[in-house]
């Protein structure tokens, strides 16, 4: 089993930073790949980061990183308006040696204020 864990939402103002983290632990024998989705009230999941790819909505603003070694996703979100606020997810692609299966985090809340 796999477990992912996020940090670091909060409420921050219109215009300012906030920097999530999830970190992946169980059984891991390779991490295919870890990014961000987030769900609004009311609103479908919609995807935010993996990789090198960004939704439309945050380009130039969120940045997405690993640390392999910690088996750790960032998401520094800078320039943060109130339609960002949601609960953010993280989720993971992980190789546990004899099979690849998703995985997801409980979320973590960011709200933004006007």
């Amino acid at each position: 089993q796999v477990q992912l864990v996020e940090s670091g939402g909060g409420v921050v103002q219109a215009g300012g930073s906030l920097r999530l983290s999830c970190t992946a632990s169980g059984s891991i024998f390779r991490i295919n790949a870890m990014g961000w989705y987030r769900q609004a009230p009311g609103k479908q999941r919609e995807f935010v980061a993996v990789g090198s790819s960004y939704a439309d909505s945050v380009k130039g603003r969120f940045t997405i990183s690993r640390d392999n070694a910690k088996n750790t996703v960032y998401l520094q979100m800078n320039s943060l308006k109130p339609d960002d606020t949601a609960v953010y997810l993280c989720y993971g692609v992980v190789n546990s040696g004899g099979y690849t299966r998703n995985y997801w985090g409980q979320g973590t809340q960011v709200t933004v204020s006007s």
